[in-house]
């Protein structure tokens, strides 16, 4: 008789890893028995014929995946024996439908007849991957400071190459390749907290108080961690809006904190009310220390922007209630809307005096919005105001580990807080390229919010600013029941079925939060003009086919 072949799972879970899942080590266990061969069968042609007739001959590749099943347990790491806060966390902007559009772009490049010749990739809000075209004074500088033969080029401007020499005067050995100090190139710095002083009409700004940062994400990640302290036993917590954006929740996992959400008001344009604040404060210190209040103007995913008078009253319910503020304002160059204007929440508190003058806050801008959308080379300061000097002390130790952000990105932030000025000669194109971007960029909008408003069971609030529209979907029935037997939430099989059936990819609103029993989904306003009117006609026109499906 032949070897006997019992596989505990193994064989199962072999046949999965060959569909490119990935196996729990530990979980699968392998036993291999040998059954008694007659004497008489041991040698000569029976042998050989029982040996070829053998599963193990006979599947080479299932034994081989059944010995990787074997080195697997043996390895030191497994998915049970990691931080569990990474395993708890998500982050919906790159999550399964955007792996599932990546697949879907493979299969499409391999020749394979899909009812759309592309994805168009409204997930994220990535400017340049959507056609928007790069600054041409910060791509000088860029190309300047990396390649400093540049400098021979008569057909770059002079402001260009003067930006450029200080940077790289700034940096040891006039070379951007190598560290800067952990806070950031000191010219760099020196220029954001004057850029900071222009935009709030002359109040102070001080640039020991700028830490420049991989993006907005990297300082707002670093002084996060800074307050991830327990209080008396309880775990610190953070006040985020609902609907967010994904790097809070995810952060907040990742360091084992506290997520404290509160529901902007969608029938008032996603404003914030203080009494929503109260009551999610209220529920929140029962089990947790509260430490941080999130406000992200303009807003992402939502598109609001906040009033002076909304501000104030924010300033006054952190200061009464013992909260840091984190002022995310990335998008403080993005307002679209008459009537709407950028507050900062500094300027705002400056100019309230004190006590609100004196308290603590963390304000956030980067390279990767506005009018330049450089996301990819990782560009951004944040503004510490009123820290505690011993503090400030523990988080320049804090980001000294990390040796300090991308020089390239440095250089990109430089030229965003140090433009061209009036005078200069890059200054009028630089000027008109950036209106440009902006006035594109407010007609869009309009066009996304005016479009979803014309479609049957949607409702989507002015898009103020930011580079989003959130719109609200009503389901029928029928759309809820089928989610369910596929064990997906609503928007999340909406998606799905959108991305599938016209190459168009969103983020549910699940993944940003959202009051039960809506849905919603996250759109960007940036495919270039045509594209977008192509895109919402194709979402027009498959939504009308959703409803007479599920009807």
């Amino acid at each position: 008789m032949a070897l006997s072949h019992m596989l505990t799972l193994c064989q199962r879970s072999a046949a999965v890893s060959s569909r490119g899942l990935l196996l729990r080590p530990g979980s699968v266990h392998v036993r291999l028995a040998a059954a008694p061969v007659p004497e008489q069968q041991q040698h000569g042609p029976a042998a050989a014929a029982v040996a070829a007739e053998s599963p193990i001959n006979q599947q080479q590749s299932r034994t081989f995946l059944t010995m990787a099943c074997v080195q697997q347990q043996q390895r030191c790491v497994s998915v049970d024996n990691i931080n569990p806060a990474i395993k708890s966390m998500e982050y919906a902007v790159r999550g399964p439908l955007v792996i599932r559009a990546g697949v879907i772009e493979k299969e499409l490049e391999e020749g394979a007849k899909k009812p759309f010749k592309e994805v168009i990739r409204a997930n994220i809000g990535d400017c340049h991957a959507m056609g928007q075209p790069p600054i041409t004074f910060i791509r000088q500088v860029l190309g300047l400071v990396s390649y400093p033969p540049l400098f021979n080029d008569p057909s770059i401007p002079a402001d260009a190459k003067q930006r450029a020499r200080a940077i790289l005067d700034g940096c040891k050995g006039g070379s951007v390749g190598s560290y800067s100090d952990s806070a950031g190139i000191e010219v760099i710095r020196r220029h954001a907290a004057e850029y900071i002083q222009r935009r709030d009409g002359g109040i102070p700004a001080d640039w020991q108080n700028i830490i420049l940062s991989a993006g907005a994400s990297g300082g707002i990640k670093v002084l996060m961690a800074l307050l991830r302290c327990p209080i008396d036993g309880k775990k610190p917590g953070v006040m985020i809006p609902i609907p967010q954006y994904p790097l809070y929740s995810a952060t907040i996992a990742e360091f084992d904190m506290e997520q404290i959400g509160y529901y902007l008001d969608e029938a008032n344009k996603w404003g914030l009310d203080i009494a929503e604040l109260e009551r999610s404060l209220k529920e929140a210190r029962k089990t947790s220390a509260p430490r941080i209040l999130v406000v992200i103007n303009p807003g992402n995913p939502t598109g609001q922007v906040l009033s002076r008078s909304n501000i104030e009253d924010i300033i006054k319910f952190a200061q009464r209630e013992r909260l840091v503020l984190f002022a995310d304002e990335v998008y403080q160059d993005n307002v679209y809307e008459s009537g709407s204007q950028f507050h900062s929440f500094k300027k705002v508190m400056m100019e309230m005096g004190e006590p609100y003058s004196k308290m603590e806050l963390c304000s956030f801008m980067s390279c990767s919005k506005g009018y330049m959308g450089e996301c990819g080379i990782r560009g951004g300061y944040a503004e510490i105001v009123n820290l505690c000097p011993d503090v400030r002390t523990m988080l320049l130790k804090c980001i000294s580990a990390q040796l300090c952000p991308t020089t390239a990105g440095q250089a990109v932030l430089d030229c965003v807080v140090n433009p061209p000025r009036k005078g200069e000669p890059s200054y009028e194109q630089f000027e008109k390229e950036k209106a440009s971007v902006l006035e594109s960029l407010r007609e869009r909008a309009e066009l996304v919010a005016r479009t979803f408003n014309s479609i049957e069971g949607f409702s989507c609030n002015p898009v103020q600013g930011a580079m989003y529209a959130f719109p609200q979907i009503r389901l029928p029935a029928k759309a809820l029941e089928a989610a369910k037997k596929d064990g997906k939430p609503a928007d999340t099989f909406y998606a799905f079925q959108l991305l599938e059936e016209t190459g168009i990819c969103i983020v549910p609103g699940s993944g940003f939060g959202q009051r039960p029993g809506t849905y919603h989904f996250r759109t960007t306003i940036l495919p270039q003009p045509e594209k977008l009117k192509e895109m919402l006609g194709l979402f027009k026109s498959f939504h009308e086919k959703f409803l007479q499906k599920y009807k």
